[in-house]
């Protein structure tokens, strides 16, 4: 296997992996379970820095002036990251309003 297709597969499995964690974590949230929730934010974040780092990997050798060929294999490793990204942002956006909806109905709903 050829080093651009063995670093787009490392880019597509550990950003699956964090997507996955953070999809766990809205779940965990939808649930209450705001520390699991968090610890699964946690967990994604390892698979992002492997993600990063193989991303990074390609950012170098293109500054030092290896040509990395744009294949529909890579474009779609770049996909992969962008959307697990956002959908990071998301996760953490859901465990605020799940916290927020948890602290209202405390609130107003009789114990």
């Amino acid at each position: 296997m050829k080093e651009l297709e063995l670093t787009s597969f490392q880019l597509i499995t550990n950003a699956g992996g964090a997507r996955s964690k953070c999809f766990e974590a809205i779940n965990k949230a939808k649930e209450g379970d705001f520390d699991q929730a968090i610890a699964f934010i946690k967990e994604g974040e390892n698979f992002f820095l492997l993600a990063h780092e193989a991303h990074r990997h390609l950012i170098q050798k293109e500054a030092n002036g290896d040509q990395i060929v744009m294949t529909l294999l890579l474009s779609h490793a770049e996909d992969q990251l962008m959307n697990a990204e956002l959908t990071k942002e998301i996760a953490l956006e859901f465990i605020a309003v799940h916290q927020r909806i948890k602290k209202l109905e405390e609130a107003i709903l009789p114990k």
